[in-house]
């Protein structure tokens, strides 16, 4: 597949970079190498070191202290690891054998201890658990559990297709990349690591949920623009660019095209709908004002991020990790 020229994208939000940039450019490969998180092998290092992932976490998260930006770094390192694995080896393809990795990662993120039996992402994933005990809260730290969840069954969901060859159309597509892409899990993330206490109750109001369903859409919509090369060279079709190419025959000039412009118009209409939030009193009217800050910066960072990496430069495929 030739090398894509993509038109712009629709992004007003405005973009900072965390204090704490050099430090934890220097700290990010340390820890997924301290938990043996890449294999022994120059390329596979070579393409975690182009990812550059550090970097959309300082743009994500502009305000948070160090350990806390650690923490957040460590969960997209380890993210990106494990979804390489269910999109770029033949993992990805087998939804019985992933059903038992995830059910052993989701137990030891719940306070299971890893035993020598563990692979090393097991090991990680404990360690990123307790660091996240220790700074955050619980209610905040429980909506991280349902979202993690909700992540493993959207990676099921994309096996089974990829097993049986099925190509999904756009809607049911669209929900199941919302999973996929880990939507609900950033927005846990903002909750958490800018110590928001949103309660249940408004964060499940119309307009405040459509805001994160349109955050989720944005960004899964942006990475499916930038990564429909390297998806499409491994012959997965789980790509929205991809879905409008096979589903709906339209020549890939125009499939990219189409998801420009549902990107752009749905930056638009979240732009739109954020005018129309409800009042909540006063302490909560605050918090909501740096939640949906946070969606912004998100979109932002992600978009950002794009420019900076090599991630989806790659298009080899993987080996099934060890047991």
């Amino acid at each position: 597949m030739e090398k894509i020229i993509f038109p712009d994208l629709y992004c007003p939000f405005p973009s900072q970079i965390n204090k704490h940039v050099d430090v934890l450019e220097e700290y990010a490969l340390e820890w997924v190498l301290r938990f043996n998180l890449l294999e022994n092998e120059s390329r596979v290092y070579q393409r975690f070191s182009k990812s550059n992932f550090f970097l959309l976490t300082v743009y994500a998260y502009p305000h948070c202290q160090l350990e806390e930006l650690k923490i957040a770094n460590d969960w997209l390192s380890w993210l990106f690891i494990w979804d390489d694995q269910c999109d770029m080896s033949e993992l990805g393809k087998q939804p019985e054998i992933l059903k038992d990795y995830q059910k052993r990662f989701l137990e030891i993120f719940n306070g299971i201890e890893p035993t020598s039996q563990d692979i090393p992402l097991s090991h990680a994933l404990s360690d990123i658990r307790k660091r996240m005990l220790q700074i955050g809260d619980p209610i905040s730290f429980d909506r991280v559990v349902r979202s993690f969840e909700g992540y493993f069954h959207g990676c099921m969901l994309e096996a089974f297709n990829r097993l049986q060859g099925i190509v999904p159309d756009v809607n049911t597509y669209t929900k199941m990349r919302r999973l996929s892409v880990a939507g609900d899990l950033v927005l846990a993330w903002i909750d958490f690591f800018n110590h928001l206490t949103i309660p249940d109750v408004v964060k499940e109001q119309t307009i405040v949920s459509k805001l994160g369903e349109m955050t989720s859409n944005i960004i899964s919509w942006c990475n499916d623009i930038f990564s429909a090369s390297r998806e499409m060279a491994s012959g997965d079709f789980h790509n929205l660019v991809l879905v409008f190419h096979y589903q709906q025959r339209l020549p890939l000039e125009e499939a990219i095209k189409r998801c420009v412009e549902m990107h752009n118009q749905e930056v638009q209409a979240m732009i739109d709908l954020e005018a129309s939030i409800p009042h909540f009193g006063e302490e909560l009217d605050a918090e909501l004002e740096k939640y949906v800050l946070g969606l912004n910066t998100w979109i932002s960072a992600n978009l950002n991020w794009y420019a900076d990496s090599a991630r989806y430069q790659s298009l080899e495929k993987l080996e099934l990790m060890a047991a």
